[in-house]
């Protein structure tokens, strides 16, 4: 891809935690560009630092060192406006679909705060007609679900619902941080799926973190691979899963022996 098509850079981005002799490298001088309209994974085990790279890139933590540039030009997160106009653009979804929803409020209530958070002035007809749009979008039935508390939906209709609300917001970026590690292998497919209808059919930029390897591959254009705080290989899907380089890659694949027999990676 070009460079006109890039819309985040990484440059020696760094995280420590702690002071002194209890100073922990989470992540370590990592560099990456993630262009339009891409679907990147973010691949690594538990304590690789995938997930505070993310948090960095939402903004949710302050880098130690490094920057990041957005649509080129330094990120700056100083101003409250500067802030609320970067998560504008810039949406999460997370492991625990539960944790992100307060369960008091029915799903007609999640959905509606979409509507207001973009400011839209909307009459009745036209807020149920984009509340079920969205439902529709992820396969659920708004009719069937809008009076439902959180807590009366499976772990997948909850991922869905997260989707749902992305779909209404229509962020630049998605960062989807392990949002398939809490469902069923259905529920699995079925949000992956929708990862890809929402790259396909919206043009967002998709940063999907997860320790699987095989699912990065079912998703991704990218994937960087990530060890001990730093970025060990990283280049198109196809070329990281049939031919890695990197002994961590390869200890990856070969921890995945279905997919790996599958991929028919030793021809």
């Amino acid at each position: 891809m070009s460079n006109r098509d890039l819309l985040i850079r990484g440059q020696d981005l760094t995280k420590v935690f702690g002071y002194g002799n209890q100073k922990t490298t989470a992540v370590d001088a990592v560099n990456f560009n993630f262009h339009k309209g891409e679907i990147i994974s973010i691949v690594g085990e538990s304590g690789s630092g995938k997930t505070t790279l993310a948090k960095m890139i939402m903004g949710l933590l302050k880098e130690s060192g490094g920057s990041i540039e957005y649509k080129g030009q330094p990120r700056s997160l100083k101003s409250h406006a500067d802030r609320k106009r970067y998560w504008k653009d810039i949406q999460a979804i997370f492991q625990d679909p539960f944790s992100s929803f307060n369960l008091f409020y029915r799903v007609e209530k999640l959905l509606m705060d979409c509507i207001k958070l973009q400011g839209l002035k909307l009459s009745k007809e036209e807020q149920q007609r984009k509340m079920r749009e969205a439902c529709s979008f992820v396969n659920l039935k708004f009719e069937e679900l809008h009076n439902k508390y959180p807590f009366e939906l499976s772990g997948g209709q909850m991922q869905r619902l997260m989707i749902a609300r992305i779909f209404m917001l229509h962020p630049k970026v998605l960062i989807a941080d392990e949002p398939t590690s809490m469902v069923d292998a259905c529920s699995r497919s079925t949000i992956l799926d929708m990862l890809l209808k929402l790259r396909d059919e919206n043009g967002m930029t998709i940063i999907f973190i997860t320790h699987d390897v095989g699912l990065a591959y079912y998703v991704s254009d990218t994937i960087y691979i990530m060890e001990k705080g730093k970025i060990v290989e990283s280049g198109p899907a196809e070329d990281i899963i049939l031919n890695p380089q990197h002994k961590y890659t390869q200890q990856l694949i070969s921890d995945v022996p279905k997919i790996h027999s599958a991929w028919d990676l030793g021809s």
